[in-house]
């Protein structure tokens, strides 16, 4: 049986990767990962296939608002993770870090994995400060790793992020709903769809550096407008001055002949 351990296992991903490989035998990290006598206490004497570090502060504006504790669980948690794999799990076959797209800026081509990096907020910037610690110290000790930057999650959970704080303007009585900044083009991507693909590359043991997206453009208003005709509303829009695209390029995706599927509207909402 594979043994997998892996942090973040209550977050919409880790949930979801669990539920649907639930033949692994997954350890659990259930410290903190800002802790270093914590992280070391859980490698230490267990042996593991592999490593999925999904732990992470993830929405924008709680990483923006507090910066100082993002830092602590996003980079300083990730290399006490490193260290700790380093020092107690030599044999490991393969790390997963979970990193994400917001370290991409706008791009009117599809982002290629060695496009100039740009991170668009400061969530994007610990993940990208997190990358360049695994990169270096994983491939001087010659430890499998894997990158995965995940672009836009369809179906995360939570008022901060795009989809719920859309359906939470719907419950108001109001028949006119205002949507601002919304002139953006997006690559979703759902969580099932995120761990299929993540247990590919496990099983190919695929290295380096690695887009999870579909590659498809998904204009941000179109959301909003098919939200408003299910419920019956008009929709008013107060465009940003700026359009921005951050759509993936995917070809090493399908390099290794992973297949994946354009997202209806609907899948958003489950």
């Amino acid at each position: 049986m594979i043994t997998c351990g892996i942090t973040g296992h209550k977050g919409n991903l880790g949930k979801k990767f669990i539920k649907i490989f639930d033949k692994i035998k997954y350890d659990k990290f259930t410290g903190d990962i800002s802790n270093k006598k914590h992280v070391e206490k859980w490698l230490y004497k267990k042996k593991f296939d592999l490593i999925l570090h999904f732990a992470s502060i993830v929405p924008t504006s709680i990483v923006k608002n507090n910066y100082k504790k993002a830092y602590k669980v996003n980079v300083e948690g990730t290399k006490f993770l490193v260290d700790s794999v380093i020092k107690y799990q030599k044999n490991i076959k393969w790390f997963f870090f979970a990193s994400t797209s917001h370290v991409y800026k706008s791009s009117s081509l599809k982002i290629r994995e060695n496009f100039p990096i740009k991170p668009v907020s400061k969530y994007g910037l610990t993940k990208f400060d997190a990358e360049n610690y695994i990169l270096k110290k994983l491939k001087s000790k010659k430890i499998k790793h894997c990158i995965g930057r995940i672009f836009s999650i369809a179906d995360n959970k939570g008022k901060e992020f795009l989809i719920p704080s859309l359906l939470k303007k719907f419950k108001t009585n109001k028949k006119n709903i205002e949507f601002q900044d919304l002139n953006h083009y997006r690559d979703f991507i759902t969580t099932k769809q995120i761990s299929k693909i993540i247990y590919f590359l496990w099983l190919k043991k695929i290295s380096g550096i690695i887009n999870i997206a579909n590659g498809e453009k998904i204009f941000l208003k179109d959301i909003a407008l098919y939200l408003g005709k299910k419920n019956n509303k008009n929709i008013i829009f107060k465009d940003n001055k700026k359009t921005t695209k951050i759509i993936a390029n995917i070809d090493k995706l399908r390099k290794i002949n992973f297949k994946t599927k354009k997202l209806k509207f609907v899948e958003f909402f489950q």
